[in-house]
């Protein structure tokens, strides 16, 4: 018996955003999802508009795959996660730990397709990396932008230092993402074109 797949339903589980009142919850099911969306345009920008050669489908993956250490860690909040050096690190120990623990419920002839998503990156998986980090964000503003249309002002100062984050990595696919695809999520169903 092998419990991976048992252990990766086990996403929707797992809520982000423990010190932020929401109107709407979020777990890391949905969270991983969207992720890979936007890491898969991402990369598709990267390549038709900006003429870098990338593999759309490997950053979308990389998405889907980027918290699944949390089944087991949770979703540690931002503000602790990176409130100094020395919980960051120990954080990554647990990180990898956490990878290990999921690695070991696969059978041992597909450990290694797995591990290039848990664990350590191929050279070519560093490149795409920035994409799947910018997607990241960018999904966190897309919540705070949905839950301010809610009313809930709960979200208003993390949109504008996840806006900013997103502008500080200079990525110009983030940055078209942002330009013309997030506006819609400001617009009611009946607004989409």
């Amino acid at each position: 018996m092998h419990s991976f797949f048992a252990m990766l339903s086990r996403m929707k589980y797992i809520n982000r955003w423990g010190l932020m009142r929401s109107t709407q919850p979020e777990n890391i099911a949905e969270h991983s999802l969207e992720v890979a969306y936007i890491a898969h345009v991402l990369a598709l920008l990267r390549v038709r508009r900006f003429a870098i050669p990338c593999d759309p489908d490997r950053a979308a993956l990389l998405g889907l795959y980027h918290d699944v250490t949390e089944i087991i860690t949770g979703d540690l909040p931002t503000p602790v996660k990176y409130h100094s050096p020395e919980i960051r690190r120990a954080y990554g120990e647990v990180e990898a730990l956490a990878a290990d623990r999921l690695l070991n419920m696969l059978p041992e002839d597909l450990r290694e397709d797995y591990a290039s998503l848990l664990q350590e990156n191929s050279a070519a998986d560093e490149a795409l990396l920035p994409l799947v980090k910018a997607a990241d964000k960018i999904s966190a503003v897309i919540k705070c932008v949905e839950e301010r249309k809610t009313g809930n002002r709960e979200f208003i100062a993390a949109e504008k230092t996840l806006r900013e984050a997103v502008s500080a990595m200079h990525l110009p696919e983030a940055d078209a993402f942002m330009e013309e695809f997030l506006p819609a999520y400001e617009k009611t169903l009946d607004e989409y074109e």
